[in-house]
């Protein structure tokens, strides 16, 4: 259940456990589980977030007359706005949409969560493994918790980081930002790696440039999986806006939030998504083990717990069917 507190999705690098935002409510969540999966907003009036070239691949399934569209929100807006530029960028790369149109878009029989999950693959001989954009949309009794996200895989082709953006709001005035090139390796063990991509980039301005804020505070998920698998240059905040302040929260999702991710994903595209790497047999088999263990660890721990409380048996686990297949793990 969610307590009054921020609750950080457990595992980052998966891309899927969604975290649940503050709020003195209840929610079908669990805590270290907190994180239920990426969801994406529903379809209906709501815009899409996914990007242009797949933005026509299915029509909109019909909304059920017990559940209203997600009202547009800013981080919506911001998130569509990466995946264009993402989309831009990759589309050569990426294959069309596969995941079906009940996957694509669900709902709960009680009509107080919607959600929607899009996955595109990487096309052969490209090193991007998949991208994925989800969002929730869940009413509970004090409001709604809207989570929204972007990640993008990587495969063994290359050691570079992956990406990663997560938006969720619990209240009119405060989200939690998670934005970050998740390392691939132990930056301790391997001080070139942690040189060539958050060095060398100098990625972490755009982390202080969110810090300095008034409004924001670090986040420290009670996870110690999850505070070991971000860099150093992550940006981990709740900004807070306090009562009344929902204009500022505003402001600064269009404005210095906006401007942060869109440059912490183009330095991402520039140096990470286009590598290679030569590695040997050892090299890869670790790197291949490191990945499958956080996509592994999440599915398990975080989507098996928390789809369940909030969708219909038969529909989590379809979801989550689609989303071990997105991560290239085999059914149990």
């Amino acid at each position: 259940m969610l307590r009054p507190e921020h609750c950080l999705r457990l595992l980052p690098a998966t891309a899927l456990a969604f975290v649940a935002a503050s709020a003195p409510f209840s929610c079908p969540l669990s805590q270290p589980r907190r994180g239920a999966t990426l969801l994406r907003l529903p379809h209906g009036r709501a815009p899409q977030l996914r990007g242009k070239p797949s933005s026509t691949l299915r029509a909109p399934a019909m909304p059920d007359a017990a559940v209203a569209p997600a009202p547009e929100m800013p981080q919506r807006e911001v998130a569509r706005a990466l995946a264009d530029q993402a989309v831009a960028r990759l589309a050569p790369r990426l294959l069309p949409s596969a995941v079906p149109d009940d996957v694509a878009e669900f709902r709960n029989g009680a009509g107080n969560a919607v959600g929607s999950l899009d996955v595109r693959r990487g096309a052969p001989g490209s090193s991007i493994d998949f991208m994925l954009q989800s969002s929730l949309h869940c009413k509970v009794p004090n409001g709604a918790i809207d989570i929204t996200s972007i990640l993008i895989f990587l495969n063994a082709a290359t050691d570079a980081p992956h990406f990663l953006l997560e938006l969720i709001q619990g209240s009119p005035t405060s989200i939690v930002v998670l934005l970050d090139l998740l390392p691939r390796k132990d930056l301790s063990l391997h001080p070139d790696y942690l040189q060539k991509y958050y060095e060398n980039t100098q990625i972490d301005e755009q982390r202080a440039k969110i810090e300095e804020l008034p409004q924001a505070r670090p986040y420290r998920s009670p996870s110690l999986f999850v505070r070991s698998a971000f860099s150093p240059t992550a940006v981990m905040v709740t900004i807070d806006c306090g009562q009344g302040g929902e204009g500022t929260l505003e402001e600064i999702v269009h404005g210095r939030l906006a401007a942060v991710a869109k440059e912490v994903l183009q330095i991402w595209l520039d140096c990470c998504a286009e590598s290679t790497t030569a590695m040997d047999d050892i090299e890869r088999d670790c790197l291949l083990k490191r990945d499958q263990i956080v996509r592994s660890k999440s599915i398990e721990v975080d989507l098996t717990a928390s789809l369940p409380r909030m969708f219909d048996p038969d529909v989590s686990s379809h979801v989550i069917s689609e989303i071990r297949k997105a991560f290239g793990l085999q059914e149990p």
